[in-house]
């Protein structure tokens, strides 16, 4: 239990990274927010990757296709936070 946290911790921490250096502009949120963005990444990403692929649990928590829906759900959920807490006041007042 103890490895899988901490592999979950990692996964995070570097997809959450990769979403950050490839979304530009700016995001004040620290390490622990960058690693929070990974993991909510790798949840989206999993779920994402299971309605379009089906689930392969054989092949182990990381895999390569594992960590890049990491990456790809942890820029969706950077986005969606951009949207929620930086989208208000531009341009909304009418």
């Amino acid at each position: 239990m103890l490895g899988f946290i901490i592999t979950l911790l990692v996964v995070g921490l570097i997809a959450g990274f990769l979403a950050r250096a490839l979304v530009p502009g700016p995001d004040p949120m620290g390490i622990g927010g960058t690693i929070l963005l990974g993991i909510v990444g790798s949840f989206v990403g999993g779920f994402l990757g299971y309605l379009l692929f089906g689930k392969d649990l054989s092949e182990g928590v990381l895999q390569p296709s594992g960590i890049i829906g990491s990456v790809v759900g942890a820029i969706l959920a950077l986005l969606v936070y951009r949207r929620t807490t930086h989208g208000h006041g531009h341009g909304a007042h009418a």
